[in-house]
This record gives C-alpha cells, structure tokens and sequence, in this order.
C-alpha cells in the first residue's frame, strides 16, 4: 500500500490522457475526413485554430503522463506526474481545449465562419483576468465582504432579537 494516492494519481492520469487522445482523434478525423471528402473548409484556419489545443494537449502529455522504471518487482512508479484535474490554470488550458473540439466540429458542419467562435477564448480570459484582478484589489483594499465595524449595525438581526421582538420583550434600539 505504499504510495497508494501516487498510484491513484497515475493511473487517473493515464485514463484521462487515453480519453483525451482518443476524443481528439475522433474531432480531428472527422473534420479532416468531411473535409477531404465532400467540403472544402480552409485548411489554414484549421491548422492555426486547432493548434492552441494541440499544443496543450502535448504539454497534458509532458507533465501528466506517469513513468515507470523496471525494478525487483516489475514495473515501478517512478513519477505520477502532475494533477490534471486540478483547479487553476489547468482548468481554463482544459476549457481551451473542449472549446477548440466545438469550434471544430462546428466549423465541420456549419461552415467556415463558425471559426469565429473561437473569439470566445480570449474573452472569457479576459473576463476571467479582471474579475480575478478585481477581487484580489477589493481583498487588499480590505473591501468585499468585511464584517461591519464594533457597534455599527448591519441591518439583519439574528434569530434570538427575532424572536424577542415578536414575543413584545426586549427591544434592540439601533444608531
């Protein structure tokens, strides 16, 4: 049982790079096969779309893909790699990548200008960018979210003033 989590990690790994390369085989095939069979689609636009997800899908394959050794007893962990389901920057690389299989699958079927879907990656960094940007400022500007000041009031009242209300006791008096 020794290093059991590392052994969950690589074998999680493996079967995600396995489905991931079989997936991309299959949008890839499909568009190339339409493509050369019965549509004319750009071939540039192809290549320079589909290259973002290509290339991150190599890198998957760089930093995910565990490495065995021979040892005493068959083959050995010797590296689990890195997580990829991880939160982060691993999570949007994995956005890129469906979105480029959509946009490609549509390009295949709708035509050349649904290319222009891929316009959403870029925004939605963006988007993703300021938002992230925005909240670390009101974080160190200590906004968003703190508690009011001893003896301000918030407005809200807990359960037990509620009750004391309702039951004509003790009146809580606000400044």
């Amino acid at each position: 049982m020794a290093r059991q989590a590392l052994k969950t990690q690589a074998s999680r790994n493996a079967a995600i790079l396995q489905r991931t390369h079989m997936i991309a085989l299959g949008v890839h095939g499909f568009h190339l096969l339409l493509r050369f069979t019965f549509v004319r689609r750009s071939f540039w636009a192809y290549l320079l779309l589909s290259f973002p997800s290509l290339l991150i899908q190599f890198w998957f394959e760089r930093v995910g893909r565990p490495t065995y050794v021979d040892g005493v007893n068959g083959k050995e962990l010797k590296r689990a790699g890195e997580d990829l389901e991880a939160k982060g920057l691993t999570e949007w690389m994995w956005d890129v990548v469906y979105w480029s299989w959509g946009c490609i699958v549509l390009t295949t079927l709708l035509g050349d200008w649904a290319w222009w879907f891929f316009a959403v990656i870029p925004l939605y960094s963006a988007w993703l960018a300021y938002t992230t940007f925005t909240g670390a400022r009101q974080g160190l500007m200590g906004g968003g979210g703190a508690m009011p000041a001893e003896g301000a009031s918030s407005g809200a009242q807990s359960k037990r003033q509620q009750k004391m209300e309702k039951r004509g006791g003790q009146k809580m008096q606000y400044r």
